[in-house]
């Protein structure tokens, strides 16, 4: 079990040995309530500096979530700017189609007039060949053959007007697309600088985002050890009323003799069926040792006394879940953690193999397992030591 609570068992047994061993041992409980006390101070300073961490990590989270947020919004309007960017080009595309397709139509209005003059023109060369009195001759009318040249005059000028016409339009198209793909190079230029600044924001906010969840992480780790700080200083309360009560009783519980408890060792049966998944002395998380024995078992299975005695102790404690403590006199204390269900309370008297509790899972337990402690005066010995076969 962690120090804290292997410490706070001892100076919980030795107070209930003196509860019940007279006048002398009851000044080692005040020796050990003091210690107790001192734990509990120990624990509330604990408590006062995660706090302040915990205030610290709020301030930092707030920091973080304020820039985070502004990268966001930062973020959304490079988008939004991004956006309109695309927009403009597919309409200076559209527009540049729209042009194509003009210009395609003026080119062949320019392909379809030139044509024409051509053909006139060769007309008119053909005229032009001609003997003027044979084509006066060849006129019933002379003012008609007059009007006709003025004719392929006039129309030839006209025409030419429209092919410059046509050429002056087709060359403003040409400069109008010339324009429209100058300003869509550089919205394309432009549109490449948001997409490099748009990843570069998006990695800062990631960034901002990853150390928002590792506070939010590390104040989360630090709030839960918080409440199990909490949780200790209450049970450390709770303990040190009942070291008070114990104190007050001073109420030495009868032994016999004949079959005293110190006479059992290797006789003794275990308190449950199961399979032993940890041994006393053997190193545990964080290089702590074992003070007991642990045994995996199903839930609700019985917890049984290993001999008489009296329930000194019966109720929650961190770390331990459900706990029942038998004093069986003579110093000697059994100790039954992580149960579902305690069937005994303070006071009563039980006998070998009365069944006292359920195998549970309080105190933080994966699954259901009993953790079981032979003390003597308040420090641990090795259980397996008093059973009459080496396993459950």
């Amino acid at each position: 079990m962690p120090k804290l609570w292997s410490g706070k068992l001892g100076i919980a047994l030795l107070a209930l040995s003196a509860s019940i061993g007279g006048v002398e041992l009851a000044r080692g409980a005040d020796k050990d309530t003091a210690k107790t006390e001192s734990q509990l101070k120990e624990v509330r300073r604990q408590i006062d500096r995660i706090r302040e961490q915990v205030t610290r990590d709020a301030l930092r989270r707030d920091q973080i979530a304020a820039e985070l947020q502004a990268a966001e919004q930062t973020v959304g309007s490079v988008r939004n700017a991004l956006a309109r960017l695309q927009a403009e080009r597919a309409e200076r595309a559209a527009r540049r189609d729209e042009l194509a397709v003009k210009r395609q139509t003026q080119e062949r209005a320019l392909a379809a007039e030139r044509e024409s003059l051509a053909a006139q023109i060769r007309a008119a060369s053909l005229i032009g060949r001609e003997e003027p009195l044979k084509l006066l001759l060849n006129q019933n009318d002379p003012a008609l053959v007059g009007r006709m040249f003025d004719y392929y005059r006039y129309f030839g000028r006209a025409r030419a007007e429209q092919i410059a016409s046509i050429e002056a339009r087709v060359a403003a198209l040409d400069e109008i697309d010339a324009a429209v793909a100058a300003e869509d190079a550089r919205l394309a230029d432009l549109e490449r600088e948001r997409r490099v600044e748009l990843a570069r924001l998006q990695s800062s906010r990631d960034q901002r985002g990853k150390v928002l969840a590792s506070l939010e992480n590390a104040s989360r780790s630090r709030e839960r050890q918080l409440a199990r700080l909490q949780r200790q200083q209450a049970g450390l309360e709770k303990l040190l009323q009942e070291l008070r009560r114990a104190m007050e009783r001073m109420d030495k519980f009868p032994t016999d003799s004949k079959d005293a408890f110190a006479r059992l060792r290797g006789k003794l049966a275990w308190p449950a069926a199961g399979k032993l998944v940890a041994r006393f002395g053997e190193t545990r998380a964080g290089g702590l040792k074992w003070s007991g024995v642990l045994l995996a078992g199903e839930a609700g299975a019985p917890v049984r006394a290993i001999y008489r005695g009296r329930i000194v102790y019966a109720d929650w404690l961190p770390g331990l879940g459900l706990l029942a403590i038998i004093d069986h006199g003579d110093g000697y204390m059994s100790l039954y953690g992580h149960n579902q269900q305690l069937y005994k309370a303070v006071g009563e008297q039980v006998e070998a193999g009365d069944t006292i509790a359920a195998i549970g899972d309080t105190g933080g337990r994966s699954r259901p397992e009993l953790y079981f402690e032979i003390r003597k005066g308040g420090s641990p010995v090795d259980p397996r030591k008093w059973f009459n076969k080496p396993t459950p």
